[in-house]
């Protein structure tokens, strides 16, 4: 049986798309060496939270970095999964989006740029287009 480019690409995004998840909660969890970590901690993430919503409580600021590992961490498993992928992949999209204009706003256009934080958000994107697709191709038969 032929595999089909659609389905390449399917997987190669969940794939591209988990990992960068996993890595970043991962690195948070002070998992990676120090010397290729972002924060290394969570208070560095914690640190890093707060100055992209510098008008937040620190109470706040901290129950959205919980949200935000949390949210990363079910969406980086459920991408490996066939688990409503389609929702999944949006959900994906609207948290990467999210994080993109948090980094706008409150450092510059330039960093959500040179992380491709909207690059990976139009790819969750295009994930779940493809899922889609396949879905309603696969109810037509």
């Amino acid at each position: 049986m032929k595999v089909s480019e659609n389905k390449i690409a399917e997987w190669f995004l969940r794939i591209a798309l988990s990992a960068g998840f996993l890595s970043a909660s991962a690195d948070r969890f002070g998992m990676w060496p120090k010397e290729v970590s972002a924060w290394g901690n969570w208070k560095n993430f914690v640190d890093y939270t707060n100055s992209l919503i510098p008008f937040a409580t620190n109470s706040l600021v901290s129950f959205l970095a919980y949200a935000a590992t949390g949210l990363e961490i079910t969406l980086g498993v459920l991408l490996l999964t066939n688990f409503k992928t389609n929702w999944v992949a949006k959900a994906s999209s609207v948290l990467l989006l999210l994080f993109a204009l948090s980094m706008t706003f409150s450092k510059s256009i330039k960093v959500p740029l040179d992380y491709s934080v909207f690059t990976a958000s139009a790819a969750a994107f295009a994930l779940s287009v493809l899922v889609q697709i396949r879905q309603n191709k696969n109810n037509k038969n």
